[in-house]
C-alpha cells in the first residue's frame, strides 16, 4: 500500500512542502530514503524504528520506501521524523490513508517515542497557508510559533502515539497554551545621553529614513551609548514585520519553548572577530541566517569598527545595496532577508588617541594607515551619515539630564515615517531604501539647493552613489522638518553628516 502525507523542506528563511510518500515492497526487511536526503533525514530509519517498538506497533515485515519529493531539493534536518513514522504506520494499515490528507507534518521523534522541538514551524504554517492546506501536526512546544499564521489549524501532539490517535479520530488535541508575554528588553532612553545634540538629531535622521550612521570619535565619548538607543526611537514593527523577524528566529532555532511574536526590533552586535559565516549567513550543512539577517527590519551594531578585518567589512556591501544575503552552493542559491540599519563606531587609531590634547598617541605611521584602509571607498559610499562624536565636558557630564526622552523624539520618526509610507505606498520603504526613480519623483530641490548641490558634488568629489545617499538623506531632513521642497538648509546639513570622518581622518 502507498501512503501520502506532507512535511516541509527549509531553504533560506522560507519553508517549501514536501511530498512524503511511503509504500511497502518485497524484499528484507529494512528502509530507503530516497529524495535527495542528508545524513540526519537517512538516520530517520533507526528513531522510527525505535519510537514504533515504544508505542507497541513495530517495524513492518516487509521493506520500506520512502521518497521525499521533488527529489531536486535537499532535504535537511530531523524535523521529517514524524511524517515519516505516519506514512510507515499508514502504508502498513495502521492509520487510514485518507486521514493524512491536508496534514503537513513537523517533529523529531526520541527513541521512546515522544517528539521534540524543531526549527522552522513559523515557516511550516506559512508554506501551509499558502498552499492552501489544512493545518500542521507539530510538537506541543513548537505549537503557539505555528498558530501565530491566522487560518492554519494547529495540532500539538507530545507523542507518537497522540498524533495516530488523532488521524484515526479517537483522540483530540488539547487547547493551544497561550505563551506567557515575553519580558521585554528594557529599551535604553535617549535623555541619559549627556550633551552632543548634534549626533542625537543624527541619530534621529537614521531612524526616520533608514540611514546607515558612522560615528567617530575617542574612547568614552558616548559612541555605544548613542548607538544601543536607537531602537527606542525607531517605530514599532508592523505585524508583517513582526512576523519576518520572528521567521528568521525559527529557523535559525533561537525562539525559545512557547514564544510569542517577536515585537521588538533587533539590535545585533557582532564581536569583531565573528566570522564571514557569523556575518553574513551559510556555513556546513544547511545555510543559516548570520548577524545581517539577524538584525533585519532593526539594528546591526558594529562596535570598534576598525577592529573588523577589511575583507568581513568588504561583505556587508551587497547586504547594504541589495537588503538581502544570497548564499550560493552547488545544489542551488539560498536567500536571507537582511533589510537593517547599520550603525558603526570608531576611533581615532588603534590606540584611541589621535588628536587628543592630554594623551600622546602611540600608534606608528603604518598602524594608521591599515586602521584608516579598513573603511574602504564603496563601502563608505554605503554608509549615508558620518559625524564625529567628541567628549563631552565636565558641567555636561556632572549637571542634569538634558534633551528630549526617546518618547519624544520617537513621536517625530514615526511622524516621518508616515509621511514616506504615503508618498511611497509601502510601510517597509523609507528614503533609504526606495529604488531611486520613486525618489527621484519626489525630491522637488530649490532654486537654490540646486546650485548648491552642483557646488557639493566638484567639493567633495561626490561618485553616483555617494550623491544618491547624499539626496536620501536630504529628503529625509527635509521630511523631519514638514517640508515638501529640499532647501539649500536641507542639502547643508545633509552634506555636514557626511564629510566629517572622511575628511579628518580617513582621507
Amino acid at each position: 500500500m502507498l501512503a501520502k502525507t506532507a512535511s516541509v523542506a527549509l531553504v533560506g528563511a522560507d519553508a517549501f512542502i514536501i511530498d512524503v510518500e511511503v509504500g511497502l515492497g518485497s524484499g528484507l526487511p529494512g528502509c530507503s530514503i530516497v529524495g535527495l536526503p542528508s545524513a540526519p533525514v537517512r538516520e530517520a530509519e533507526q528513531r522510527i524504528r525505535a519510537a514504533l517498538t515504544s508505542v507497541g506497533s513495530g517495524w513492518p515485515g516487509r521493506r520500506v520506501i520512502a521518497n521525499l519529493a521533488p527529489g531536486a531539493l535537499r532535504k535537511e534536518g530531523t524535523h521529517y521524523d514524524l511524517a515519516l513514522a505516519m506514512g510507515v504506520l499508514s502504508a502498513n494499515e495502521e492509520v487510514p490513508a485518507a486521514s493524512l490528507e491536508g496534514w503537513v507534518i513537523i517533529g523529531e521523534l526520541a527513541l521512546d517515542g515522544s517528539v521534540r522541538s524543531v526549527p522552522g514551524a513559523l515557516p511550516a504554517s506559512l508554506a501551509t497557508k499558502h498552499a492552501r492546506l489544512r493545518g500542521v501536526i507539530c510538537p506541543r512546544i513548537n505549537a503557539a510559533e505555528a498558530a501565530m499564521v491566522e487560518g492554519v489549524e494547529v495540532v500539538p501532539v507530545t507523542n507518537l502515539q497522540e498524533c495516530a490517535d488523532f488521524l484515526k479520530g479517537g483522540w483530540k488535541p488539547r487547547p493551544i497554551e497561550v505563551p506567557p508575554t515575553p519580558r521585554r528588553t528594557p529599551i535604553e532612553d535617549l535623555r541619559e545621553v549627556r550633551g552632543h545634540p548634534d549626533a542625537k538629531f543624527a541619530l534621529e535622521v537614521a531612524a526616520a529614513g533608514g540611514h546607515n550612521l558612522l560615528m567617530f570619535g575617542p574612547p568614552g565619548s558616548g559612541k555605544t551609548m548613542l548607538a544601543r538607543r536607537l531602537p527606542g526611537i525607531l517605530p514599532s514593527m508592523t505585524l508583517d514585520e513582526a512576523l519576518e523577524v520572528t521567521r528568521i528566529r525559527s529557523v535559525s532555532g533561537m525562539l525559545t519553548d512557547g514564544c510569542d511574536l517577536i515585537e521588538q526590533r533587533p539590535f545585533r552586535a557582532p564581536h569583531h572577530h565573528v566570522s564571514l559565516a557569523g556575518l553574513i549567513g551559510g556555513g556546513s550543512g544547511l545555510p543559516r541566517p548570520g548577524e545581517v539577517s539577524l538584525a533585519h527590519h532593526g539594528v546591526l551594531f558594529l562596535d570598534e569598527v576598525g577592529l573588523f578585518s577589511r575583507h568581513i567589512l568588504d561583505s556587508l556591501r551587497a547586504p547594504l545595496e541589495d537588503g538581502v544575503v544570497v548564499i550560493a552552493r552547488s545544489m542551488g542559491a539560498v536567500r536571507f532577508p537582511c533589510r537593517f540599519s547599520l550603525i558603526a563606531a570608531m576611533n581615532p587609531c588603534p590606540c584611541g588617541f589621535l588628536g587628543d590634547p592630554q594623551r600622546a598617541c602611540r600608534c606608528s605611521p603604518m598602524q594608521l594607515s591599515s586602521y584608516a584602509a579598513k573603511l574602504t571607498g564603496p563601502l563608505l559610499d554605503r554608509i549615508d551619515m558620518q559625524i564625529s562624536v567628541g567628549r563631552v565636558g565636565k558641567s555636561q557630564l556632572l549637571g542634569a539630564p538634558e534633551g528630549e526622552s526617546s518618547e519624544q523624539v520617537r513621536a517625530r520618526v514615526e511622524m516621518c515615517r508616515a509621511i514616506q509610507m504615503h508618498r511611497y505606498g509601502s510601510a517597509v520603504m523609507t528614503n533609504a531604501s526606495v529604488p531611486r526613480s520613486s525618489l527621484e519623483m519626489h525630491m522637488h530641490l530649490s532654486a537654490t539647493a540646486n546650485v548648491f548641490l552642483g557646488s557639493a558634488i566638484d567639493l567633495l568629489r561626490l561618485s553616483g552613489r555617494g550623491l544618491d545617499r547624499l539626496m536620501r538623506v536630504a529628503r529625509t531632513v527635509a521630511d523631519l522638518d514638514g517640508s515638501d521642497v529640499v532647501s539649500d538648509d536641507h542639502l547643508g546639513r545633509a552634506i555636514g553628516f557626511r564629510t566629517s570622518v572622511t575628511e579628518e581622518v580617513l582621507v
